[in-house]
């Protein structure tokens, strides 16, 4: 790996309690080519961007990786932000319109199998995919049930909430993060997600994407406590200064807001609790309690036993959720099996050594 090289882990894509969410195209500004993977795949999708992030590797160049959100193991993209290149899987990018001055390229993906020994699956294959929609649907609809459970624990803490504090919490928050700092230009906010649901439950990137930051904020607080507000109103904040942002979504309710990233800046702030709870571990790192310094003292105690079974309904709706993915990642890891089976590795080699090739001419044209 390159010696300053930086490689960042996220989500472009989650099931959550509102559906299925995706902000790929987001993170496509200023990306001046794209190689878009057409068809369907085993995991030859992903094994051919791990070949991409393996040149990224081999020749010092910072990359991002674009994990799938059911199963994180596997990679929906590889963008080369210093190139202006990206390769993604198409189905992963639903939400793409085409851009003015960008390249988008098709690859017909499904070339690299033979249809002749796809035939005996076909009609399994048809009835697998109807399955694995059946679970998604079950899942998007448990998490929703938790979402409106989460809605109850939030009421307990936003009826004790000072707002009068809360609001000049913000503002100092603010001063923090920015001070002063204004760009005479439009800000570019990147919108993602730092973490997901995945088949084996929630899953987070935040150690990689802060690593290299000199100061983080860590939130601290109860649901309802105002974090995912102070979030927003600080990428307003952003917007109306000219500073640039990676804003990242909870991947449990899209609505809300987990961490906003700074790069101008080099500093962070992020929700640090459950199921993305970290703690400070190194110099520049700080907490702020918006619970400690914004709500009614006592909260807790007094509503011990009502949030404690809010707690437990809560939880055990998210695991019947995760259930569901879990289901839906084996039926996905049966028609892979199939596929996979069925590559012509010629086929594959003659796709993937193309991309490289365009790659490598671009990176001796920069």
């Amino acid at each position: 790996m390159g010696i300053d090289m930086i490689i960042k882990n996220y989500f472009a894509s989650g099931n959550t309690a509102q559906g299925f969410a995706d902000y790929f195209a987001s993170n496509l500004q200023g990306i001046k080519k794209v190689f878009l993977l057409k068809g369907e795949s085993g995991s030859e999708k992903s094994d051919l961007l791990k070949s991409i992030l393996s040149f990224c590797e081999e020749n010092g160049k910072d990359a991002e990786c674009v994990h799938n959100p059911l199963d994180p193991d596997l990679l929906d993209g590889v963008i080369i932000p210093d190139m202006n290149y990206a390769v993604a899987d198409e189905a992963a990018v639903r939400d793409m319109e085409p851009v003015p001055g960008r390249n988008d390229e098709f690859i017909d993906f499904g070339s690299v199998y033979d249809s002749e020994r796809l035939k005996a699956y076909k009609e399994e294959i048809r009835h697998i995919k109807e399955n694995i929609s059946v679970c998604y649907g079950n899942a998007h609809k448990r998490l929703s049930d938790a979402l409106a459970v989460h809605d109850e624990w939030e009421k307990y803490y936003i009826s004790n909430m000072d707002f009068n504090k809360s609001g000049q919490l913000y503002d100092e928050i603010t001063k923090l993060l920015i001070g002063h700092s204004r760009f005479d230009k439009v800000s570019v906010i990147r919108h993602r997600f730092l973490g997901a649901s995945t088949y084996n439950g929630p899953l987070d990137y935040i150690e990689n994407l802060t690593s290299g930051l000199s100061k983080r904020y860590f939130l601290k607080g109860r649901p309802g406590t105002g974090k995912s507000t102070l979030l927003k109103k600080l990428v307003s904040e952003c917007k109306e200064r000219g500073i640039n942002a990676e804003v990242y979504h909870c991947g449990f309710d899209v609505s809300s807001l987990d961490m906003v990233i700074l790069p101008e800046l080099n500093a962070c702030i992020f929700d640090s609790t459950a199921p993305h709870l970290h703690e400070p571990s190194r110099t520049g790192d700080e907490i702020i309690d918006l619970y400690e310094k914004c709500v009614k003292p006592g909260t807790d105690e007094k509503y011990s036993s009502e949030i404690g079974e809010i707690n437990i309904r809560y939880k055990n709706t998210i695991r019947q959720g995760i259930r569901y993915l879990s289901e839906a990642k084996e039926l996905s890891d049966k028609i892979r099996k199939y596929l996979t089976e069925a590559v012509d590795p010629d086929r594959l080699s003659f796709i993937e050594n193309n991309i490289l090739k365009a790659i490598r001419a671009a990176e001796i044209a920069i």
